[in-house]
């Protein structure tokens, strides 16, 4: 099975050596390029063609935001995953608007890259659990519910109890910890789940959890 190919955006030299670090000791994953700004990044990533983008959002010349604007118009398919420092509502959510597929923050564990990325190649949104509940609440003050039977989706009971832990910014593993099953057990309920809902990421489910007051 070929390795997940990756590249990475960031100026900062020694993250960058420290990402290609990180995917060398994974056996399913490979950094294929790291660059110290996104000025060409359509271009690099036409000669690349990876199959994850780790995304900084703060770089010189051009941020990582409009790099991915720009990167999700010639590749709608694209799985971009932001990383920063900074946990900045606004940033966060013109990550997401123009396409992100996931954020996670720099000082996250570095499994938790590696599982974003898996995840992520799995149809997931990662998010580091911070951002997430920032995510959520950014959503209760936006969306306006409409009441809708949540019988309409034919949710299960365990469907229903991992979609709530979902919404309250749990991790795949964390969900897997609480419920007491495996992570392939979780992927696979919360791949039911979207196929319900009739929506692709972790993002839209909770959005939608919150608009049609499903929970």
């Amino acid at each position: 099975m070929q390795p997940i190919q990756v590249l990475i955006f960031d100026d900062h030299a020694e993250m960058r050596k420290m990402y290609a670090l990180m995917l060398s000791t994974e056996t399913d994953m490979i950094c294929i390029g790291a660059y110290s700004n996104c000025m060409d990044a359509v271009k690099q990533v036409d000669k690349h063609k990876p199959d994850v983008i780790l995304m900084d959002i703060e770089m010189p010349g051009k941020s990582g935001i409009d790099a991915v604007k720009e990167i999700k118009t010639a590749y709608p398919d694209m799985k971009i995953i932001m990383q920063t420092i900074f946990s900045d509502d606004d940033k966060i959510f013109n990550s997401i608007c123009n396409g992100a597929s996931g954020y996670i923050l720099k000082n996250s564990p570095l499994s938790d890259f590696t599982n974003a990325i898996r995840q992520v190649c799995n149809g997931g949104a990662p998010m580091s659990p911070g951002i997430a509940l920032r995510v959520i609440e950014r959503f209760r003050k936006e969306v306006k519910p409409v009441n809708l039977p949540e019988t309409q989706f034919n949710l299960t009971d365990k469907e229903l109890e991992i979609l709530n832990l979902l919404v309250s910014g749990l991790s795949y593993k964390l969900i897997a910890d609480k419920i007491n099953k495996s992570y392939h057990t979780v992927d696979s309920h919360i791949r039911k789940i979207y196929e319900k809902l009739h929506v692709r990421s972790a993002t839209e489910a909770v959005r939608k959890a919150i608009d049609h007051r499903i929970l």
